[in-house]
């Protein structure tokens, strides 16, 4: 995974920003010298999840694996927030639970990171990229959902809601565009595959049957007693 990037990371007092690529296929919420949760990892990952991660080296398959870890943290966000608590536990869930969706946007934002490199470098990623396409709208919904329905910790992730809801409209864009562009790519190199194995083909079958032909010619010959040379001379 990444270190480096929790430049990224949302905090209250953001504005966009064009993060450098390609076709620019991402706009993120930034701000100089914000403080990231962890140096290291602000996503918190174990180290389960970063073997998965590292692991997974398919583009396809590491999309897919940022996804189920996002939708993991946000499983948890839910469960932390809506678990009973006494009033002395109020202040320290408020803080979990925006730990919790602050990794969300962490995972997000290597997710973009990882959909950027393996778009630079012409990898195809179709499949992960309709996995996304598929996936962002429900947890968009799930986010949504908490958004319209405040709970007692609302003050405490509200700014990062906020941001958790821009930052993955953002992807769920980004991923849109790059999908469009990597089916007229691959699409167009499908089409050049198709017409190179069909000539190919018609090249093996002359062979074929150039083959099959002089087989009977020279059996021809053989039965006819006449020498090769012979013939050929006549």
């Amino acid at each position: 995974m990444r270190r480096g990037s929790t430049a990224r990371l949302i905090r209250p007092g953001w504005t966009f920003r064009a993060v450098p690529g390609v076709l620019g296929l991402f706009v993120v919420l930034g701000r100089a010298g914000a403080p990231p949760l962890r140096a290291d990892d602000p996503a918190a990952l174990t180290q389960e999840e970063e073997d998965r991660v590292r692991e997974a080296q398919d583009p396809s398959a590491r999309i897919e694996v940022y996804l189920e870890l996002a939708g993991e943290r946000l499983e948890r966000f839910n469960a932390t927030r809506q678990a009973p608590a006494d009033a002395s536990e109020a202040a320290d869930r408020g803080t979990a639970v925006e730990q919790i969706l602050s990794q969300y946007i962490a995972l997000d934002d290597e997710l973009k990171n990882w959909i950027d490199d393996q778009y630079s470098t012409g990898h195809d990623m179709r499949k992960g990229l309709r996995t996304l396409i598929d996936v962002a709208p429900k947890q968009l919904a799930v986010l949504t959902q908490v958004q319209q329905n405040p709970d007692r910790y609302a003050s405490d992730y509200r700014q990062s809601l906020q941001d958790a809801l821009a930052d993955l409209n953002d992807t769920l864009n980004g991923a849109t565009q790059a999908l469009a562009e990597q089916e007229k790519k691959f699409g167009a190199l499908k089409r050049e595959e198709k017409v190179e194995a069909q000539e190919a083909k018609q090249a093996a079958q002359e062979e074929k049957k150039r083959q099959k032909e002089e087989h009977k010619l020279r059996k021809k010959q053989d039965q006819k007693g006449v020498p090769e040379d012979e013939d050929q001379q006549n």
